[in-house]
Protein backbone atom coordinates (compact mmCIF):
# COMPACT_ATOMS: atom_id res chain seq x y z
CA UNK A 1 0.00 0.00 0.00
CA UNK A 2 1.43 3.16 -0.91
CA UNK A 3 -1.47 5.63 -0.16
CA UNK A 4 -4.60 5.30 1.48
CA UNK A 5 -6.73 6.21 -1.74
CA UNK A 6 -4.75 3.39 -3.93
CA UNK A 7 -5.17 1.14 -0.86
CA UNK A 8 -9.20 1.55 -1.09
CA UNK A 9 -9.58 1.85 -4.55
CA UNK A 10 -7.57 -1.22 -4.61
CA UNK A 11 -10.30 -3.18 -1.91
CA UNK A 12 -13.16 -1.67 -3.41
CA UNK A 13 -12.02 -2.93 -6.83
CA UNK A 14 -11.34 -6.45 -5.40
CA UNK A 15 -14.86 -6.32 -3.99
CA UNK A 16 -16.22 -5.08 -7.30
CA UNK A 17 -17.90 -2.18 -5.85
CA UNK A 18 -18.53 0.89 -7.66
CA UNK A 19 -17.67 4.44 -5.50
CA UNK A 20 -21.09 5.10 -5.47
CA UNK A 21 -21.79 1.87 -3.93
CA UNK A 22 -18.97 2.25 -1.54
CA UNK A 23 -19.99 5.63 -0.73
CA UNK A 24 -23.53 4.83 0.75
CA UNK A 25 -21.91 2.18 2.99
CA UNK A 26 -19.76 4.60 4.83
CA UNK A 27 -21.63 6.24 7.43
CA UNK A 28 -20.13 9.41 9.10
CA UNK A 29 -20.56 10.29 12.69
CA UNK A 30 -23.83 12.31 12.04
CA UNK A 31 -25.46 9.27 10.48
CA UNK A 32 -25.12 10.35 6.88
CA UNK A 33 -22.99 8.38 4.22
CA UNK A 34 -19.88 10.11 2.51
CA UNK A 35 -21.17 11.49 -0.87
CA UNK A 36 -19.20 9.58 -3.91
CA UNK A 37 -17.07 12.89 -5.05
CA UNK A 38 -15.59 12.88 -1.37
CA UNK A 39 -14.84 9.28 -2.09
CA UNK A 40 -13.19 9.90 -5.50
CA UNK A 41 -11.25 12.90 -3.65
CA UNK A 42 -9.43 9.77 -1.12
CA UNK A 43 -9.11 7.34 -4.21
CA UNK A 44 -7.12 10.54 -6.07
CA UNK A 45 -5.28 11.47 -3.18
CA UNK A 46 -6.48 14.67 -3.02
CA UNK A 47 -8.36 14.17 0.50
CA UNK A 48 -7.63 11.86 3.75
CA UNK A 49 -10.76 10.70 6.04
CA UNK A 50 -11.34 13.29 8.52
CA UNK A 51 -11.31 10.83 11.21
CA UNK A 52 -10.85 7.94 13.35
CA UNK A 53 -14.39 7.30 12.82
CA UNK A 54 -14.53 7.15 8.86
CA UNK A 55 -10.90 5.43 8.98
CA UNK A 56 -13.11 2.55 10.72
CA UNK A 57 -15.61 2.55 8.47
CA UNK A 58 -13.28 2.13 5.66
CA UNK A 59 -11.54 -1.00 7.52
CA UNK A 60 -14.85 -2.45 8.41
CA UNK A 61 -16.35 -2.33 5.26
CA UNK A 62 -13.33 -3.15 3.28
CA UNK A 63 -12.14 -5.13 5.51
CA UNK A 64 -8.54 -4.13 5.49
CA UNK A 65 -6.87 -3.84 8.87
CA UNK A 66 -7.29 -0.02 10.17
CA UNK A 67 -3.66 -0.18 11.19
CA UNK A 68 -2.32 -0.61 7.70
CA UNK A 69 -4.38 2.51 6.58
CA UNK A 70 -3.22 4.28 10.12
CA UNK A 71 0.41 3.86 8.55
CA UNK A 72 -0.30 4.97 4.99
CA UNK A 73 -2.24 8.03 6.46
CA UNK A 74 0.74 8.62 8.38
CA UNK A 75 -1.06 9.35 11.62
CA UNK A 76 -1.98 7.05 14.84
CA UNK A 77 -5.07 5.76 15.98
CA UNK A 78 -6.81 7.65 19.05
CA UNK A 79 -5.93 4.90 21.18
CA UNK A 80 -2.37 5.69 20.53
CA UNK A 81 -1.92 9.67 20.32
CA UNK A 82 -3.66 9.14 23.66
CA UNK A 83 -0.64 6.69 25.23
CA UNK A 84 1.85 9.11 23.43
CA UNK A 85 0.41 12.00 25.09
CA UNK A 86 0.98 9.97 28.90
CA UNK A 87 4.71 9.08 27.76
CA UNK A 88 8.61 10.84 28.04
CA UNK A 89 10.23 11.91 25.23
CA UNK A 90 12.34 8.91 25.89
CA UNK A 91 9.74 6.34 25.71
CA UNK A 92 8.25 7.68 22.27
CA UNK A 93 11.83 7.48 20.80
CA UNK A 94 12.44 4.21 21.97
CA UNK A 95 8.80 3.17 19.98
CA UNK A 96 10.08 4.68 17.18
CA UNK A 97 13.32 2.99 17.12
CA UNK A 98 11.82 -0.56 17.59
CA UNK A 99 9.11 0.59 14.86
CA UNK A 100 11.71 1.29 12.46
CA UNK A 101 13.79 -1.97 13.27
CA UNK A 102 10.47 -3.80 12.40
CA UNK A 103 9.68 -2.65 9.41
CA UNK A 104 13.46 -2.72 8.10
CA UNK A 105 13.23 -6.48 9.01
Amino acid sequence: MSSFGRAIASARKEKGMSQKELATKIIKEDGEAITPQYLNDIEHDRRNPSSDHLVGEFAKILKIDPLSLYGVIGMLPEQDRKLVRKSTPDQINQAFVAFRKKLKE
